[in-house]
C-alpha cells in the first residue's frame, strides 16, 4: 500500500464512508478506489485534490504515518531531578511494539491447512484492507487458470474468509470436492456461472447450493 493510498484509505474509514460511497461521490468505480488504495494505481493531482476535499484534508500531506491510524497511546516520561531512565530495546521489544500496527497475513494453498509463508499487511481501525483482521489472508495460485484475468501459477491473492456468494466476484470455491479459483455469475436465484479464462473464456452453469464459496479475493501480487 501506498503511502497516500494508505492516508485515503485511513481517512475514509474515519469517516465512516466505504470504497463505493467514495467512489460515487468522485465519480468513478469501486474498483478504482481499491487500486489506489492499495497502491497499484497512481493519482493525478485533480483526482487528489478532489479526493482531500471530499475526506476534508490533504491526502499528500508528507507528515502522515502509520501512527495516524493506530490508537494514538502516548507515554510519556518525565525526569524529577533524575537522569532519563535507558531503555534498551531488543529484537522481541521491536516484534512486541510493531505487532499493534501490523499483522503477519498468512499466505495458504488451495486446502486452507498448509501454510506458506506470511506477508506483513498495516493494521487500519483495527482491520486489515477494510476487513476483519482476523478472516482476512493470502491464497497462493496453483494453476493458470484465471490467466485471462491477469491472475497466473505462482501469483498471491489477497483476501478474506467468506461464504457468502457475491455477484461478479473472484473467489476461491469448492465443487465436487475439488477446490478452484473462479469467477462467479449469479444468472438467477438458483443457478451461478462459473468462469475461468485460460487459452478464451470458459464456463460452467451449476445450481448455487452445488458450490460452496471460501474466501473472496480482492487484488493479487504478479508474480514478474
Amino acid at each position: 500500500m501506498s503511502r497516500v493510498g494508505n492516508k485515503i484509505s485511513f481517512l475514509r474509514e474515519k469517516k465512516g464512508m466505504t470504497r463505493k460511497q467514495l467512489a460515487k461521490k468522485l465519480g468513478v468505480a469501486e474498483k478504482y478506489v481499491t487500486e489506489v488504495e492499495t497502491g497499484r494505481k497512481i493519482i493525478n493531482e485533480k483526482i487528489m485534490s478532489k479526493i482531500s476535499t471530499i475526506l476534508g484534508e490533504d491526502v499528500n500531506d508528507i507528515t502522515f504515518n502509520m501512527e495516524e491510524s493506530a490508537d494514538k497511546e502516548q507515554v510519556e516520561v518525565k525526569s524529577m531531578n533524575k537522569a532519563p531512565k535507558q531503555i534498551n530495546l531488543d529484537e522481541s521489544s521491536w516484534s512486541g511494539a510493531l505487532g499493534g500496527i501490523l499483522r503477519d497475513v498468512p499466505i495458504y494453498d488451495y486446502s486452507l491447512n498448509k501454510t506458506k509463508g506470511k506477508i506483513s499487511m498495516p493494521i487500519i481501525s483495527n482491520k486489515v484492507e477494510g476487513f476483519s483482521k482476523d478472516k482476512v489472508l493470502f491464497i497462493e495460485i496453483q494453476n493458470d487458470d484465471m490467466i485471462g484475468f491477469r491472475i497466473g501459477k505462482g501469483d498471491v491473492a489477497f483476501g478474506y474468509l467468506t461464504h457468502e456468494l457475491s455477484n461478479n466476484s473472484i473467489c476461491l470455491i469448492e465443487c465436487n470436492g475439488k477446490r478452484a479459483v473462479r469467477q462467479v455469475k449469479m444468472l438467477d436465484s438458483e443457478k451461478v456461472l462459473l468462469i475461468n479464462n485460460i487459452n478464451g473464456i470458459k464456463t460452467e452453469t451449476l445450481n448455487k447450493k452445488s458450490i460452496k464459496v471460501l474466501a473472496k479475493i480482492e487484488w493479487a501480487k504478479v508474480k514478474l
